[in-house]
């Protein structure tokens, strides 16, 4: 099976008209470093592939110069073709995006390596975005409360029939940990629903943050923070999943940072209307949202305004370049103007494709000698996703990383696609491969819609 899903990749990426990479860098259950390597493919036919490339074990240091060597060194025995290679996104650690010494920085020094476009994860930047928030003492209380409940098995029980006896749409508290910072908003909803149940329960007790469970300014802080999170999720979850392009993302990026100037505009004039809990709470409390101290809550939006804007302003740059590709299409590409304009005048009548503009096999009934400007167009103009991978992708690709043996030698835990060489003087063992199917991804058809509505507007 490993030796035809190894087959499958390598055709996959002769074939392939470019290709973008996804690195990540991790540390397993058994302290190991492990570089974790995603490929996205994109073919003649406009279908597009992600793949997990391979995960290579870096035993020792994790500095620029040892991924760099790592990677590099995998490319030239997999003999990768490089000059496929579109673009690259990490996260923003120095030793991916040092400006003279990180990753990228050695990747552009090297003479096999063309000029390719890199990016910082999006999601990542989001989830550092989120942090902006200041509300670290409300989290304290909150986790500690929870804490006190769930730390001890005789507490968490008794909870637990209390919330049954109380017919409650949930049974049990969640929990939420720094390294998974967007799961505070699941946490914080959680928490603010069975908040009379907790403060029933813990009633008479001596825990020292109970009191703050009554103070009406700390409640209404809980009540924006778990409305903000839960916007901050939502977005989350948009940009998370396969088949993402980074127009897509771009797209979801700038219609939130519009979003969130409408809420600064709707907290000062005291318009409630996004924020419920908010809004709950003031009801609950019997005071009017005239009386809210919204100034406190409107800085705390333009912290995250503002680092939205700092964060996201390199794919600020491709708005530009968008947009100049929209308009002047045909000499960005090198083709004949009146061809173009003909094929255009073909594809905005053609009654079949208009019918399946939004279907998921556009590409597939797209006519390349009918249209072989637009094809070529088409093809190139859709950059791959950028942190589109979620993290359950990643976990998966840890699962089965792990069940090929924790405890075994370095050898025979690595996951490599690509090390089965043609070359029969290759002496090298090729490293035992676990299962790791579930993360091999399904050839589908990226945004197409969007493609054919851009080409019809040119």
């Amino acid at each position: 099976m490993a030796e035809d899903l190894t087959q499958q990749l390598r055709k996959d990426i002769e074939d392939c008209e470019c290709f973008s990479l996804q690195l990540d860098e991790s540390t397993d259950v058994s302290d190991t470093a492990q570089l974790c390597v995603f490929i996205r493919m994109v073919f003649t036919d406009m279908t597009a592939k992600e793949e997990l490339l391979t995960i290579l074990p870096m035993k020792e240091h994790t500095r620029s110069e040892d991924i760099f060597r790592t990677f590099k060194n995998f490319v030239d025995k997999t003999k990768l073709p490089m000059s496929k290679l579109s673009s690259i996104t990490t996260d923003g650690a120095p030793a991916m995006v040092g400006r003279c010494n990180g990753f990228i920085a050695k990747c552009r020094e090297d003479d096999t390596f063309p000029d390719f476009l890199n990016y910082h994860c999006i999601i990542h930047q989001h989830a550092l975005c989120a942090k902006m928030l200041n509300m670290k003492e409300v989290m304290d209380v909150s986790l500690k409360v929870a804490c006190s409940i769930r730390a001890r098995p005789l507490q968490r029980r008794l909870f637990r029939a209390y919330l049954e006896d109380a017919d409650c749409v949930h049974t049990d508290l969640l929990l939420h940990t720094d390294v998974r910072w967007l799961s505070r908003g699941n946490f914080l909803e959680r928490f603010r629903v069975l908040l009379p149940e907790i403060k029933a329960f813990l009633h008479g007790t001596k825990l020292a943050e109970y009191a703050r469970l009554d103070d009406e300014e700390w409640l209404l802080d809980l009540a924006f923070l778990t409305d903000i999170t839960h916007m901050l999720n939502e977005l989350n979850l948009e940009l998370q999943g396969k088949d993402r392009t980074v127009v897509d993302m771009i797209s979801s990026v700038n219609a939130f940072k519009r979003r969130l100037h409408l809420l600064c505009s709707k907290l000062q004039r005291k318009d409630l209307a996004n924020f419920k809990n908010i809004a709950s709470e003031l009801e609950k409390q019997g005071k009017d949202s005239a009386l809210l101290d919204s100034a406190r809550y409107t800085e705390q939006v333009n912290n995250i305004t503002s680092d939205f804007e700092k964060r996201f302003r390199d794919f600020a740059l491709l708005d530009h370049d968008i947009d100049s590709l929209a308009q002047n299409i045909g000499a960005v590409f090198h083709l004949n103007p009146s061809a173009l304009e003909d094929e255009m005048l073909s594809l905005q009548a053609d009654i079949q494709l208009k019918a399946r503009a939004h279907a998921g096999q556009f590409w597939n009934l797209f006519r390349a000698e009918k249209y072989p400007n637009s094809e070529e167009v088409a093809v190139i103009t859709q950059p791959p996703s950028q942190g589109s991978l979620s993290s359950h992708d990643v976990s998966a690709v840890w699962d089965a990383h792990d069940t090929g043996g924790v405890g075994q030698d370095s050898e025979t835990k690595t996951v490599n696609w690509l090390l089965q060489m043609d070359d029969a003087n290759d002496g090298d063992e090729i490293a035992s491969q676990p299962d790791c199917s579930s993360v091999v991804a399904v050839s589908a058809a990226p945004s197409e819609a969007e493609v054919f509505d851009l080409t019809c507007c040119v």
